[in-house]
């Protein structure tokens, strides 16, 4: 029997690449199993128990869970846990969304943004914009219920055999009172802002709303995720879903380009685990460029055009 259980994100049909980084996150604990909640599923099962690490996929086939509601998977997962030490979410917003009710439901501490899995009873996660690592201990309860920080761990890629797939019935009852209405998605042709290899980012130093076209152009050019600091979208120059940084969306791309972004912790809280950071900035002692790995001082309406034409060749 696994130690952990890694409850898979989806759509219906394609397994987001957050659980292979969760898998990747809980690999200490072992081989673990995988659940799939849905209704149908089978592809995202299959993808699943592509993955190296994987003990078997647990596939849960239950109309109640077509369209992924919290409240409606939360009875479902804590019946499931009933066998395991360890039950791992992706630090998405989905897994923030369904752990705490899980926790809740088998009366277990909750451990948020998980870095690194040291056994079944302590884990480290970081605290006051990462600037301190603390480690965590449930030793008072019989389960750890995790959130494990994608960005801090690659995603887990497909082994040499697939793992068995157990279809598994639960007779948890679901709450009636959350009902699914519609829903809204933008659609966009770009990478996915939290599993794009590369991002282009904007800061308040793009200027307007109509300016922060240059960070489409060079993102579309690139193959790029685009993304945003706090200021940025707080000033109304793009789409809240695009904040990178603490307070939105941790992220850990190959490339982060950072356009006129001034560098304050909370953002660099969001993206200090990117494989390479480019910054381009009028103010030379930016914070940006701290950490940056390369610095490009000046406009950046001059430099991105020009930057975004060499990358192309």
């Amino acid at each position: 029997m696994s130690t952990a259980l890694v409850i898979a994100e989806h759509d219906g049909t394609e397994l987001n690449q957050a659980t292979a980084r969760t898998l990747t996150g809980v690999a200490p604990l072992g081989a673990a199993d995988i659940a799939v909640l849905a209704k149908g599923g089978a592809d995202v099962c299959a993808q699943a128990a592509a993955l190296a690490g994987v003990g078997k996929v647990l596939h849960v086939d239950n109309e109640a869970s077509e369209h992924q509601l919290a409240a409606a998977l939360a009875p479902q997962i804590a019946e499931l846990a009933a066998s395991y030490a360890v039950i791992a979410f992706p630090s998405t917003t989905f897994g923030k969304d369904l752990a705490p009710r899980v926790a809740a439901l088998l009366d277990v501490h909750q451990v948020s943004d998980v870095m690194d899995v040291i056994d079944a009873k302590n884990f480290q996660r970081p605290i006051y914009a990462g600037n301190v690592i603390v480690k965590e201990n449930t030793d008072g309860y019989d389960k750890a219920v995790l959130t494990i920080r994608s960005a801090s761990f690659q995603a887990a890629v497909n082994g040499d055999s697939a793992a068995p797939v157990e279809a598994v019935s639960v007779s948890a009852e679901i709450p009636g009172h959350t009902r699914f209405k519609s829903l809204k998605a933008q659609k966009s042709e770009r990478p996915d802002l939290q599993s794009a290899a590369w991002v282009v980012s904007g800061g308040r130093g793009v200027g307007s709303k109509e300016k922060f076209s240059i960070i489409y152009t060079l993102a579309d050019k690139l193959g790029a995720g685009c993304g945003a600091s706090r200021a940025a979208v707080d000033a109304g120059y793009c789409p809240n879903d695009m904040q990178v940084g603490q307070t939105g969306k941790i992220i850990a791309p190959d490339v982060y380009f950072a356009l006129g972004i001034s560098g304050a912790i909370q953002h660099i809280t969001g993206i200090k685990d990117a494989g390479t950071i480019v910054a381009i900035n009028k103010d030379s002692e930016a914070p940006i460029f701290e950490v940056a790995d390369i610095g490009m001082v000046g406009d950046l309406f001059e430099i991105a055009p020009k930057l975004g034409e060499a990358l192309q060749k």
